[in-house]
């Protein structure tokens, strides 16, 4: 049950195979996270590249070459490069309210197909760029294509998958982003030692494998039942979830998404829909998850890994490969989550998450307090490794918990009448923030010096109580019945479930 501060839930779970139709199907759709964890992870390391500098960033690159012209901590600090990084995911925010009527009216299965052309012609344009303008450009259609692969790709997965396993598949996404990091982190390993100064251009060019996976995963998927429903084609959406089911008898779950359906075709404004009392639990706890787990400090780390080492100490080999290192550890952390998520649920990964990341944070700030000044490095070799040990314990940590689940926890919690809604809400979100932080980690390190390790300690507490005191267990409870299984029975959220306090629904299609 729901009650007290969010223990286990239980619903009604309809009979399911695991069918080699589901498992392909999902792979293929997670290859919109492959791309997106490629992205975060490639820029870091071309960020960090001496020629990539040189060609598009000359007064950082000067920087670099003048010893004691700047801090240790303020190198790298210039809101060109962080524009570089964070345009990218202002372009997701702005696209992902246009993937939620593409996703709600032409389906998952077409979001993510032009997601993956938006894809394909931004990597184009970055491995060919002459000019800043031309980076950008590319960066922007990059982020288009990630608010529509983050808005479909989630969803595909949730509904998709049988209860049992559906936070496992759902996973496959972050599993994927981890996998598209660390490759990420390799190609520029190799590509940093290319003579000529063109690695950068194969770093960024090498993104069209994964957007032409996602393009072709898009074409050869069968778009979701409750889509189909949703959307009137109810012969098809019964053939379909025949299929993913493996059995015949289909008609308890296909009834339930029916009714689903029908609830949502009496909602004209989906997103005025959302603000609505019965939605207001699962849109506060969407918003509050992408906010805090942006506020983690993971993507400091993701978009700045090669620049981070860097500032520590090493040297550009050895910050490129201890960005591997970090990478590794991330996959690591997103099969953990994978075979626990729906073993212990999602309440307890992400408490011991949030722990051990605020523990990791506070002790990399008393190393670097104690022996990294402005002008002055006492970091040691022994010291070095310690800091990067820590690292990848906060990393991990994030890998098996507020990286995959916030995504997880948002695309099950709607009701079907306002998932696309709250998906879009959830994108965005998210980008907002990543934009925040993309834009602002080099200037905070260089302000708050090792403080800001300690900036992200402090929001990792908050977030830690927040899911003790406010986050219910979805683990095992059917996508369509967490209304009356979940937010009906949690001691803080039930008193939003009275229905008679919303206004009539109005006619229309969600």
């Amino acid at each position: 049950m729901a009650g007290g501060f969010g223990g286990p839930t239980d619903g009604e779970e309809f009979e399911a195979k695991i069918t080699p139709i589901v498992v392909i199907s999902c792979i293929l759709a997670a290859s919109g996270g492959l791309m997106f964890g490629y992205d975060i992870g490639i820029s870091g390391g071309v960020t960090s590249m001496p020629e990539f500098l040189r060609e598009f960033f000359p007064v950082v690159y000067k920087k670099q070459q003048i010893p004691g012209l700047e801090s240790n901590y303020c190198k790298y600090d210039n809101q060109g490069l962080q524009l570089f990084t964070s345009s990218l995911y202002i372009a997701a925010l702005i696209a992902t309210f246009f993937a939620s009527y593409t996703t709600r009216v032409l389906g998952r299965k077409m979001s993510m197909f032009i997601a993956g052309i938006f894809f394909i012609v931004g990597t184009i344009l970055n491995a060919a760029a002459q000019n800043l303008i031309m980076l950008i450009v590319g960066r922007l259609l990059l982020g288009c294509g990630v608010g529509f692969a983050n808005q479909a790709v989630p969803l595909f997965l949730s509904e998709v998958a049988p209860t049992r396993i559906r936070g496992a598949l759902n996973l496959l996404f972050q599993l994927m982003c981890t996998i598209g990091i660390l490759v990420a982190n390799l190609i520029n390993y190799g590509t940093a030692k290319i003579e000529g100064g063109y690695g950068w251009r194969i770093s960024l060019g090498l993104a069209g494998i994964p957007s032409l996976l996602l393009t072709f995963g898009a074409l050869i998927v069968t778009d979701t039942p409750n889509s189909l429903i949703q959307r009137g084609k109810l012969e098809e959406g019964k053939k379909v979830l025949k299929r993913i089911r493996g059995i015949d008898n289909v008609d308890p779950e296909f009834l339930e998404i029916l009714e689903a359906s029908r609830a949502a075709k009496e909602v004209q404004h989906p997103f005025r829909n959302l603000f609505k009392r019965r939605n207001r639990p699962q849109l506060i706890i969407t918003v509050f998850l992408q906010f805090f787990q942006q506020f983690t400090g993971i993507n400091s780390v993701n978009f700045y890994a090669p620049v981070l080492f860097q500032t520590l100490g090493f040297k550009h080999d050895a910050s490129l490969y201890s960005s591997v290192i970090t990478g590794g550890i991330m996959v690591l952390g997103a099969i953990v989550s994978i075979f626990l998520v729906d073993r212990t649920g999602r309440r307890v990964l992400l408490l011991e998450g949030g722990i051990q990341m605020f523990i990791s944070h506070v002790v990399i700030a008393v190393i670097l307090g104690w022996k990294l000044k402005d002008q002055s490095n006492d970091l040691d070799k022994g010291m070095g490794i310690l800091v990067v040990v820590i690292i990848c314990s906060f990393v991990g940590s994030f890998g098996w918990s507020w990286g995959p689940l916030c995504w997880l926890v948002a695309s099950e919690i709607f009701p079907l009448e306002a998932r696309s809604a709250g998906q879009s809400v959830t994108v965005c979100i998210n980008m907002l923030f990543t934009f925040v932080i993309a834009q602002a980690f080099l200037s905070m390190l260089c302000h708050f010096r090792f403080g800001i390790f300690l900036f992200f300690a402090a929001w990792c507490l908050i977030m830690t109580v927040f899911v003790y005191f406010l986050l219910p267990e979805t683990k095992g409870v059917p996508i369509e019945e967490m209304s009356d299984v979940v937010w009906r029975q949690h001691w803080f959220w039930k008193r939003y479930m009275d229905d008679s306090e919303d206004e009539p629904k109005e006619k229309g299609y969600a």
